[in-house]
């Protein structure tokens, strides 16, 4: 057996003149264009950030509505603390439920089923509320009865 290694060098060869500096004029002008496409990336998030701010989503439904619907946030803010023991409560009973049940409480189609029908239906429908009246009640300001 005979091996041939090539050892040259695989950089490419070195140039002895750095490239020229550019000119403070160009330094200037490339930190001129840097910055203005800085502002324009934030102008572009603080768009985005109202757009997606749903709390100021919120507070623009409750002053649109604020005659018809006087002291909505503050009944929502009151419901809160039951809907969401409540909901505690609904997943304190689902989670006991499924320890007393054991390892296979969920092992066939019938018992899926079965705790489905128990516990689905209720924990998806209180969960949306609290996700409805949570928002409500924090985008109005406290004391807000008008």
């Amino acid at each position: 057996m005979q091996f041939q290694i090539d050892v040259s060098s695989t950089s490419p060869p070195r140039a002895t003149d750095p490239p020229p500096a550019p000119t403070s004029a160009d330094t200037v002008d490339l930190l001129r264009q840097i910055l203005e496409v800085q502002r324009e990336q934030l102008a572009y998030q603080k768009a985005a950030l109202q757009a997606h701010d749903m709390a100021a989503r919120w507070r623009s439904f409750l002053s649109r509505w604020k005659e018809e619907f006087p002291g909505l946030s503050d009944a929502c803010r009151r419901a809160l603390p039951t809907l969401e023991r409540c909901y505690g409560q609904l997943i304190v009973e689902l989670t006991s439920h499924l320890h007393e049940q054991g390892n296979d409480a969920l092992d066939n189609d019938f018992a899926l089923q079965e705790f489905l029908d128990r516990y689905g239906m209720r924990l998806a429908q209180l969960g949306t509320i609290l996700n409805l009246v949570g928002p409500l009640a924090d985008a109005g300001t406290p004391g807000e009865a008008s």
